[in-house]
């Protein structure tokens, strides 16, 4: 009697879940067959540097120039139709070092200070003016509007900098590390 139940109630189990599965879609075999594909497609950015390293150089004598140099990157971005924004931003993530030397939190001289310009291709809309290095907060590089595209390959900017040259600078070697951002919304 109980092997009995035992069967009786698998013979149920396997009969019920007969029921609940939805029936098998019947597939036509023919000559073509199509499916229909979708996406979605969101927001993107990216950003790369060209040279791991930027040289600021004096170009005049005795002090007579800042020190100058250019940083060349290359973007690629995408935003929303309605609404999108974008922004390519940088800061200075550690300052000149080692001591005695430039400083961007903390400059040996009142009014010393890294600045920069901007030059970027469209869909950009560069800096506008001299933009003034900070160690605390992204700076503006470029910003995008809605519905931004660059080229697949990207786009071009470069930011062109501006170090104060201030007599009070130990002589020697110095570096900092700048970083940059992108977004897309």
């Amino acid at each position: 009697m109980t092997i009995q139940r035992a069967l009786l109630i698998t013979l149920l189990a396997v009969a019920v879940a007969a029921l609940i599965q939805p029936a098998a879609q019947a597939q036509t075999f023919g000559p073509s067959a199509t499916t229909t594909l979708s996406v979605t497609i969101g927001p993107e950015a990216s950003i790369a540097i060209s040279a791991s390293s930027t040289t600021l150089s004096a170009n005049g004598t005795a002090f007579s120039s800042d020190f100058l140099g250019s940083t060349s990157f290359a973007y690629k971005i995408r935003t929303s139709k309605t609404g999108g924004t974008g922004n390519i931003g940088l800061e200075v993530t550690s300052d000149f070092s080692p001591a005695s030397g430039p400083s961007v939190a903390n400059p040996p001289t009142a009014g010393d200070a890294l600045t920069y310009t901007c030059t970027v291709s469209s869909p950009g809309t560069g800096c506008t003016g001299s933009q003034t290095s900070s160690t605390t907060a992204a700076t503006s590089v470029a910003t995008f509007g809605a519905d931004a595209h660059s080229g697949k390959t990207g786009n071009a900017g470069s930011v062109n900098w501006d170090l104060t040259n201030d007599p009070k600078y130990g002589t020697g070697s110095y570096t900092a590390t700048v970083t940059f951002t992108i977004s897309a919304t």
